[in-house]
């Protein structure tokens, strides 16, 4: 048998049967489609009193009389900088002529003043303001933080100072009065 001989039939053998094989294994690819994936995250704000949620007054007619501890008060936030330009934190009665009482006789949020040296009061301020949150003449805006992609995500904690001012007040009776301060945040 001569090279040429050998070089026909080895091409007949690949053509019939060995090559055939490789060419019926190859790959074919389908067409691509496609999967959307879509993930959000809720914006948060959240509010809580981490100590001193009961102060106590010793009332001093004609005097202010301070509260035995200052809450403290943690906000934290997750918000998105281009649906939120600021945070603000509230301090409410929902009772304003009412703040604390005793049954029979009330203490209005008059008397009842609060400072957040760390906030938007520096000094003693009664709740009287009125604000977007809680009712006309009974509320006190404690602080606004602007929302900004630095602080996007954020916590802070502010000490509540408190006191009941009976200065400019009637002579208030001897009793055990009790009322609730509300705290609230807003971002807006």
């Amino acid at each position: 048998m001569n090279l040429r001989t050998i070089v026909r039939a080895a091409f007949a053998l690949c053509v019939a049967g060995f090559c055939a094989a490789s060419t019926a294994e190859a790959q074919i690819l389908s067409n691509i489609s496609n999967i959307t994936l879509n993930a959000s995250a809720a914006q948060t704000l959240t509010v809580s009193v981490t100590s001193g949620s009961t102060v106590n007054f010793t009332l001093a007619q004609g005097a202010a009389a301070a509260g035995d501890v200052s809450p403290a008060i943690s906000t934290s936030w997750n918000l998105n900088p281009g649906l939120t330009g600021a945070v603000s934190l509230f301090g409410y009665f929902n009772t304003p002529s009412a703040a604390l009482t005793d049954g029979t006789y009330d203490i209005a949020s008059t008397y009842v003043e609060g400072r957040m040296t760390t906030g938007a009061v520096a000094t003693y301020t009664a709740f009287t303001q009125t604000n977007a949150v809680g009712p006309a003449n009974g509320s006190l805006l404690l602080f606004t933080e602007a929302v900004t992609g630095v602080n996007k995500i954020n916590t802070r904690s502010d000490n509540l100072d408190l006191q009941i001012n009976l200065a400019a007040s009637p002579t208030v009776p001897a009793s055990a009065y009790t009322g609730t301060l509300r705290i609230q945040a807003r971002a807006l």
